[in-house]
């Protein structure tokens, strides 16, 4: 069962991100439907662990045995989901993740997979085009190029 449950004033998720970078470039993802990037991730189940929850949504969205290289951020995220009008309290831990030895690197600038009837897409976007890019979180767009070497606790209030 995911952690993620509705309440009057809106949705608590937890959740965990894997952040993938390559020669100054992050790997984000979109789904049809939805206007803006992410990054791969998903809902930490519970009885999971954040770093079983990253290897598991990797191997789900991307197809591949990635590997943890360490935690960057701890974000406490406050916000409205556009479209929906939803409000928002998410947890999430973003993971740099490790994935040399996959064949993520050769599937090209944009590639596609289906997950349960959904269809992600996911592309590399260059670092210094993630101003203008509709990216979610916004915090990304600048700390993107000062990762952290220990895990920083962050608040965002979109």
């Amino acid at each position: 069962m995911d952690i993620s449950f509705k309440t009057a004033e809106g949705r608590f998720n937890y959740r965990v991100c894997g952040v993938v970078v390559h020669e100054g470039r992050l790997l984000a993802m979109k789904d049809d439907g939805i206007g803006h990037y992410y990054l791969p991730g998903g809902r930490v189940q519970m009885g999971e662990t954040t770093d079983a929850a990253i290897l598991r949504e990797m191997r789900e969205e991307l197809q591949i045995e990635a590997k943890i290289d360490r935690p960057l951020w701890l974000n406490q995220s406050f916000f409205t989901l556009d479209g929906t009008e939803e409000r928002f309290h998410e947890v999430c831990l973003y993971y740099l993740m490790d994935v040399s030895g996959t064949d993520l690197l050769s599937r090209g600038e944009s590639f596609s997979y289906a997950e349960e009837g959904h269809i992600h897409t996911f592309e590399w976007l260059p670092f210094d085009s993630l101003k203008e890019t509709y990216l979610y979180p916004l915090f990304i767009k600048e700390q993107i190029f000062h990762m952290p070497e220990t895990l920083t606790l962050m608040v965002e209030y979109e």
